[in-house]
């Protein structure tokens, strides 16, 4: 039975029996189809939650935004028809990926932020998730000072129900200290994580390529390269982790080249199709970085791209693929410096 045959609860639980990717994607998205042909509310909100969560872990953050959108607009037409816990926790995913997206304003993105801490505000929770969103976004845009501001009122509330996980938010300060290049505070500040004593779904995963960098400069690199191992298995094979990926590829160029083009023959081809912009700038300017070694090189590469690929006829150019990647992660630089006001990413990619 192909999928235009199959009814909506056929098509969800196919769907819930599946892991994240493209396969239950494909079948959310037909019951969807199936539940708006209905005119069925309901389903439809069921089936976009999945999206939503689907899209926000593995790699599909606009699809996660879209079905996000019309989940609000329902719940607001129908008050007290869908649950106000699950959607409020929802919307810090979307928040968490928005700024990625260089043609949704900056306007757009702070009346988002401000309508969330107007529900959260309604439904009895504290600012302090604002805050936080605050100033993960101020940093996303550039602004790490303000961010500091923000992290600063954050640390000084207390967690409520619609807090991260302690493990989300000790690693979003790492990450903040690894944007503000303090090496030793940003080692600090993973320890809990790396030590074992903070985890949850995605952390230590995303945490551990904030620090690989950080200990190389500090002389520490026996400790990063165990690192770097540990956290590569747990990115591996996930597409959400594209951004972290491509910082495996980074700190492998420094280490191991030859590893780091392994990496990158595994990951080139679902960056392609890859919806976030950002992460795949940082996949394409590590991939630029890689390349420019490689050139350096004495032995001659022959690099396995995916057909189709650009550069596919070029696979031994190692100077002219550094190029290409060099140049696609700064035309999406450029288009986020744009929307922010700043030359903050421009200038992170000739630092990297």
């Amino acid at each position: 039975m192909n999928l235009t045959e199959m009814s909506f609860d056929d098509l969800m639980e196919e769907a819930y029996g599946l892991p994240g990717g493209k396969a239950k994607l494909e079948l959310l998205e037909q019951a969807v189809r199936v539940a708006d042909a209905a005119g069925d509310i309901d389903q439809g909100y069921e089936a976009r939650s999945e999206i939503v969560e689907l899209g926000s872990f593995h790699g599909y953050p606009m699809k996660a935004l879209v079905a996000f959108s019309w989940q609000l607009g329902q719940y607001d037409k129908n008050p007290g028809r869908f649950d106000d816990y699950s959607l409020m926790w929802s919307y810090k995913w979307v928040l968490d990926r928005i700024s990625a997206f260089a043609d949704i304003s900056r306007v757009q993105i702070e009346n988002l932020l401000e309508d969330m801490k107007t529900r959260f505000a309604a439904e009895g929770y504290s600012s302090r998730t604002y805050h936080y969103y605050r100033a993960k976004l101020l940093a996303d845009f550039g602004e790490l000072d303000a961010s500091e501001a923000e992290w600063d009122i954050v640390q000084s509330m207390e967690r409520d129900e619609m807090s991260d996980c302690e493990a989300c938010e000790q690693h979003g300060l790492v990450e903040f200290l690894a944007k503000r290049e303090d090496d030793e505070a940003t080692v600090k500040a993973a320890e809990p994580i790396l030590k074992g004593k903070m985890s949850c779904g995605e952390v230590p995963h995303v945490t551990i390529t904030k620090v690989l960098f950080p200990l190389l400069r500090l002389g520490r690199q026996q400790e990063a390269d165990k690192l770097q191992k540990k956290g590569f298995k747990l990115v591996k094979g996930n597409r959400d982790f594209l951004y972290h990926q491509g910082e495996h590829i980074g700190y492998l160029t420094l280490t191991d080249p030859i590893k780091a083009l392994e990496v990158f023959e595994e990951y080139i081809a679902s960056s392609l199709d890859h919806e976030n912009p950002l992460d795949r700038m940082i996949f394409n300017a590590y991939s630029a970085k890689l390349f420019r070694q490689l050139a350096g090189e004495s032995i001659r590469f022959q690099v396995k791209l995916p057909a189709g690929h650009p550069c596919e006829h070029q696979s031994g150019e190692v100077t002219l693929l550094a190029k290409h990647f060099q140049q696609a992660a700064l035309a999406t630089a450029e288009k986020l410096d744009k929307r922010n006001g700043n030359d903050y990413y421009t200038a992170l990619l000739q630092q990297l």
